[in-house]
């Protein structure tokens, strides 16, 4: 079997569809570079953005993270959050809590270091999915998002149980963020079809 019958057929994701890539190195590499920082902007400021919690904040945070691996695709979306990871590695105030002396790689150690690893693994799979084709109907796109979300609770929960008992795990990682999951999916599938929409208007869609 030949390497190209191996492949995957993959779709223009929105992003794609909206400013289509070029041959020219240069222009792809300052076109990924603007669309990493506008996209770690859009995460630094969706952090602010929060109802405080006792051990993990209520923030926009996920939708902004679902949204970006839907439209930039699983190699940009993933290289854009993890930019915005690294910039709170490096103590960037760029995560939802950033107190001076937990700054840094020790930030990750804390109640919300597992839901940071999250973002970078839904975004992956949402790149992931998006570039299959997943973005463009509705049922799919649901579908989709609420997988995404799944990833990044369970990665929340997973390192929580880590810090606190499984029981108390649950009741601060998962049941405060579950009428907010719902209504961030639902915003996400209305945000991602109207895209498309206007995306297919334009004749700009594949």
């Amino acid at each position: 079997m030949s390497a190209g019958a191996a492949t995957l057929p993959s779709s223009p994701t929105l992003v794609g569809s909206l400013w289509p890539s070029r041959t020219d190195a240069r222009f792809m590499a300052l076109r990924a570079a603007i669309l990493m920082v506008v996209g770690s902007a859009l995460l630094t400021i969706s952090a602010k953005v929060q109802v405080p919690l006792p051990y993990v904040p209520l923030t926009l945070q996920t939708l902004v993270v679902l949204m970006i691996g839907a439209s930039y695709g699983w190699r940009l979306g993933g290289a854009t959050v993890a930019l915005y990871l690294l910039q709170g590695a490096m103590g960037m105030p760029v995560f939802a809590n950033t107190p001076p002396m937990i700054a840094g790689f020790a930030y990750f150690a804390g109640p919300t270091g597992g839901f940071l690893v999250g973002f970078l693994a839904a975004a992956l799979v949402m790149g992931f999915m998006a570039e299959r084709g997943w973005d463009r109907s509705l049922l799919r796109v649901a579908l989709m998002m609420t997988l995404g979300h799944a990833v990044i609770l369970l990665c929340g929960f997973g390192w929580l149980s880590v810090l606190l008992p499984v029981a108390k795990a649950w009741s601060v990682g998962i049941v405060p963020f579950i009428a907010g999951t719902v209504v961030k999916t639902a915003l996400a599938v209305a945000l991602m079809q109207a895209a498309w929409s206007v995306t297919r208007r334009s004749g700009k869609a594949a």
